[in-house]
C-alpha cells in the first residue's frame, strides 16, 4: 500500500462518523424478529437506500417462510471478474416491541439497542466501508457483492443453498458478525454444529401389577444419555450435550416412549462424520425396546485451511496499516461463515467490537466501529491471494 493510503481512508471514515451512527440507530430501530418475515422489509428499504448512490444493482429474492435475502452487486461491474463477498443478516433475536424497554441510545462512547452489535453494525460498516472507497476514488480489485438474509438467527434453514451458491463463485468471503469479546477478536475457525433427536419405543404395563410385562423407554434412554456422554473429547473440541429429555405416560405405568434432543459441536470434517456415525450406531440395550435417531449436522465446522489462513494473514496487515493489534479465536457457535468456508477463503467476527449479544446490555463500541470499518475498506483493497491457495472452480 502506498503511504497515507490507511490513514486516508480511517480520516474519511471517522469523518462521516455521525451518518455512520445515523444509520445504525435506523436500522436498530427498524426492529427485524427472524419470526416477523414481513418485518425485514424495512430494514432492506434502508439499506438499499444507502447503497444507491453507490452505484450498486440490487436484487430482492422472495422467502417462502422467511423475510428473503438481499443480493447486490456494482452496476457497473463486469460479471466476468472475480468477486469479493460481504456477508451479513438483517434479523435479530428480538420481538417487536423490544424498544419501548430498550432504546437506541448513545452514551459512554457507546451505542447501545437491540441488533446494534448482532449484527446491524456490521451492515453499516460494509456501507461505510464501500463509501470511503468511492471517496477516495479507490476500485477494488475484487468486485464486491453483498448478500444479506433474514434466517441467520434461525439456522439460515431458506437462504443456505444460496449463500454456498456464492461462496461457490467468489474468490473469497468476509462475514461482518460481531468480534469476539471485548478485544475484538476476529474469528479464524468456528465449531460445526450437528442437532439430533433420539426417540424410543418401549413397551407400556402397570408399574404396580406387572412391571416386568413392560419394557421402559426411560431407562433405555438413560443408558443412550451416557453412551452420548462418552463421546465429549474436549481435547479435540468435541462437546455432546443431551440438552432436552422427554417421556413417560403416568407414574404408575412403564414407559412406553421416551426422546432427546442432542446438540454436537466439533473443529473437524473428520470429527464431524465419525461423530454423526456414533449417534446413528446407537443400539438399544433393553429387549424390546426399539431406538431411532434422525439428524445430521447442518453447519459445517469452520477450519484454518491454508487459504482461511492467507485471508488471515492479509488482516494482520491491513491491521498494522491501521496501527491496530488483531488477534485471532475460535467461536464455539456457528455462522453463515461456515458454510462459505468449504467453497471459499472466510474470515469471520469483521464485525463490530462490543458486548450484550442477545442481551439487554447490547451494545457497540464507536471508536472502534470506525476502526473496524476502515479495516474492512483495507481487506477489500486487498489484492487476490495467490493462486496457489484459490479455491479450484
Amino acid at each position: 500500500m502506498k503511504e497515507g493510503y490507511a490513514h486516508d481512508v480511517l480520516t474519511v471514515v471517522d469523518e462521516e462518523r455521525s451518518d455512520l451512527l445515523a444509520l445504525l440507530q435506523a436500522l436498530a430501530e427498524a426492529e427485524s424478529p427472524s419470526d416477523v418475515p414481513e418485518a425485514q422489509g424495512p430494514v432492506f428499504e434502508l439499506i438499499a437506500d444507502a447503497l444507491d448512490p453507490l452505484g450498486y444493482d440490487l436484487l430482492r429474492l422472495p422467502g417462502q417462510e422467511t423475510g428473503g435475502q438481499l443480493y447486490a452487486r456494482p452496476s457497473r461491474g463486469d460479471a466476468s471478474r472475480p468477486a469479493q463477498l460481504m456477508l451479513g443478516h438483517v434479523d435479530t433475536v428480538w420481538p417487536l416491541g423490544t424498544l419501548a424497554e430498550m432504546p437506541v441510545e448513545q452514551r459512554d462512547g457507546r451505542l447501545y439497542g437491540p441488533g446494534v452489535l448482532d449484527m446491524k453494525g456490521g451492515i453499516v460498516q460494509m456501507i461505510f466501508a464501500l463509501r470511503a472507497l468511492d471517496q477516495l476514488s479507490l476500485t477494488p480489485p475484487l468486485q464486491p457483492v453483498i448478500f444479506l438474509n433474514s434466517d441467520e438467527e434461525v439456522g439460515s434453514f431458506e437462504s443456505r443453498p444460496r449463500i454456498r451458491r456464492l461462496a461457490r463463485a467468489v474468490e473469497r468471503t468476509f462475514v461482518l458478525e460481531p468480534a469476539l469479546g471485548p478485544k475484538g477478536l476476529l474469528k479464524t475457525a468456528r465449531k460445526g454444529v450437528g442437532r439430533f433427536t433420539i426417540e424410543i419405543k418401549g413397551r407400556a404395563a402397570h408399574a404396580g401389577l406387572d412391571p416386568e410385562g413392560g419394557a421402559s423407554a426411560i431407562v433405555e434412554l438413560s443408558h443412550v444419555v451416557q453412551n452420548l456422554h462418552r463421546l465429549n473429547a474436549p481435547e479435540r473440541g468435541v462437546s455432546v450435550s443431551v440438552g432436552t429429555i422427554e417421556g413417560g405416560q403416568r407414574a404408575n405405568v412403564v414407559a412406553p416412549r421416551s426422546r432427546a434432543e442432542v446438540d454436537v459441536r466439533v473443529t473437524t470434517a473428520e470429527d464431524a462424520k465419525a461423530t454423526e456415525a456414533a449417534m446413528y450406531a446407537l443400539e438399544p440395550v433393553t429387549p424390546t425396546v426399539t431406538l431411532s435417531v434422525n439428524g445430521h449436522f447442518h453447519r459445517p465446522p469452520m477450519e484454518r485451511t491454508p487459504r482461511n489462513r492467507a485471508l488471515w494473514h492479509l488482516a494482520l496487515q491491513a491491521g498494522e496499516q491501521l496501527g491496530l493489534t488483531l488477534e485471532e479465536a475460535r467461536a464455539g457457535g456457528a455462522s453463515d461463515g461456515n458454510e462459505t468456508s468449504p467453497f471459499s477463503a472466510t474470515l469471520d467476527g469483521l464485525g463490530p467490537v462490543g458486548g450484550g449479544a442477545h442481551a439487554a446490555h447490547e451494545h457497540v463500541d464507536i471508536k472502534k466501529l470506525v476502526e473496524r470499518t476502515a479495516l474492512l475498506a483495507l481487506l477489500l483493497m486487498a489484492a487476490p491471494l495467490s493462486n496457489s491457495l484459490r479455491k479450484t472452480p
